[in-house]
């Protein structure tokens, strides 16, 4: 049975980028295994359940899953999970991994040994390519320089934060995706004019936001010829 791990943010994930793929992978008969920075509950940005945001019917599916899917709920810790021994790696989005998932040192290990590896795949979807600015490759280069990525654009980061890049909930945002990754050396393009935005190089699959998360499992499934 193929498998993957999904690391998951206790900060804020983003419904449809976490439960858009771990149902997808579920129903193509993947053993999925979650995992958070601490092992703690997974958290949701309630903003990704607002129907302000989005539509009634994937808020109530999102609301569903993110109540009753044990592993959701009773992750494992990041610490504890190694890329050898899962098929593929998926980093869901939402602002707040970049508070912990895009800071934490397993995290970016596993995201390492992923697209470094002989046969995994890592698919790392909106605010989570955030991680690419930071994570290194064995020589310790920096993983992106090069390569080709999708990811949140600073068009919409305007939209959401304030002149002082504070959050709706009063948070200061860190960084912005575009800036950090770009300044890596990713060779940036969020396919503004585009419905949906996924990019596939080597064993590294980047995409753009919700919209994108359909797109993005499919992808993850197709290059693991699944």
């Amino acid at each position: 049975m193929p498998s993957a791990l999904l690391v998951v943010s206790e900060e804020g994930y983003w419904g449809e980028e976490c439960v858009e793929p771990l149902t997808t992978l579920d129903d193509a008969g993947f053993d999925v295994t979650v995992a958070t920075p601490s092992g703690g509950p997974a958290v949701l940005d309630e903003r990704s359940v607002d129907p302000e945001n989005v539509d009634e019917e994937t808020a109530e599916w999102v609301r569903d899953v993110h109540e009753t899917d044990e592993r959701l709920n009773d992750p494992e810790p990041v610490a504890t999970e190694a890329a050898a021994d899962y098929d593929a790696v998926v980093f869901p989005g939402g602002h707040g991994t970049a508070w912990d998932v895009n800071q934490d040192v397993d995290a970016r290990r596993i995201l390492r040994n992923a697209v470094g590896g002989d046969s995994e795949k890592a698919l790392v979807v909106c605010h989570a390519v955030g991680i690419l600015a930071w994570a290194r490759d064995d020589d310790g280069d920096l993983l992106v320089d090069g390569r080709s990525v999708t990811g949140f654009p600073n068009a919409w980061e305007e939209g959401i934060v304030d002149d002082l890049d504070r959050m709706p909930d009063g948070r200061k945002l860190p960084y912005w995706v575009e800036d950090e990754v770009t300044a890596a050396g990713a060779d940036w393009d969020a396919e503004l004019d585009a419905d949906t935005s996924v990019t596939v190089d080597g064993d590294l699959l980047t995409a753009r936001g919700p919209a994108s998360s359909a797109a993005a499992a499919q992808t993850l499934l197709d290059e693991l010829d699944v």
